[in-house]
């Protein structure tokens, strides 16, 4: 279906998947990655990375979240990049670093269950694997910002708490 590099780092350089999670994000940041360069439909694309993959059910279930719940909530995590990375215009970040920082603002904000320092470990460790020079520095600036605006980040909650009509806690 795409003619597009697979995603995945010189086995030299690749650090080890420790667990799951870093499994699901790995292969959702692939498919952000595809959907939003080459604007294909999310089923097919899930479908595809997954089938490639074949993770277990619990990586497959939360890939699938991880997308969906970025996708679904790309606008208000494009205005945090936005306001949290203000020299930097949205369209000007490298693909790979804006769907990092999307995967770890939906997981440690709005999801609100993975704590903040394992999402920003995380996310600098896949910019560290896929993204430019300084991108794992960018990221971290950025993420590190976003995490120290509690007010942002109870409001946000707070927005994601009554669009599923439960408490989500920090």
């Amino acid at each position: 279906m795409t003619d597009f590099a697979e995603l995945i780092p010189d086995s030299e350089d690749a650090a080890p998947i420790v667990d799951e999670r870093s499994t699901a994000r790995r292969i959702a940041l692939q498919a952000l990655y595809e959907i939003d360069l080459a604007h294909h439909p999310v089923g097919e694309v899930l479908a595809m990375h997954l089938q490639a993959q074949s993770p277990t059910r619990k990586v497959a279930r939360y890939v699938q979240e991880l997308v969906h719940g970025v996708l679904e909530n790309r606008t208000d995590l494009d205005d945090a990049i936005r306001r949290y990375a203000p020299e930097w215009p949205l369209e000007q970040i490298a693909i790979i670093d804006r769907n990092i920082l999307r995967i770890a603002i939906y997981e440690f904000a709005v999801r609100a269950r993975t704590p903040v320092g394992v999402a920003i470990d995380e996310a600098v460790e896949l910019a560290k694997l896929f993204g430019a020079d300084g991108a794992s520095s960018f990221v971290n600036g950025v993420l590190g910002t976003v995490a120290d605006d509690q007010e942002w980040l109870q409001k946000i909650r707070q927005v994601e708490s009554s669009d599923n009509g439960d408490q989500t806690t920090t």
